[in-house]
């Protein structure tokens, strides 16, 4: 699914909840965990650390 999101539109994905919603949202979707930080990253600015924190558990 294509997604086109000018930089000053995109919101920042700070908190460990939003990061948690916008991966099981992706992976309903179909997504491999391999694609979701670059689909996220699409459409928000994600904390990575964050981001990274979530995945590992």
């Amino acid at each position: 699914m294509e997604r086109f999101v000018e930089d000053y539109q995109k919101r920042r994905l700070t908190e460990r909840v939003d990061i948690i919603t916008a991966i099981n949202i992706l992976r309903s979707q179909g997504y491999d965990p391999d694609e979701l930080i670059g689909e996220m990253t699409k459409v928000f600015y994600v904390d990575l650390d964050a981001y990274n924190e979530v995945m590992a558990h």
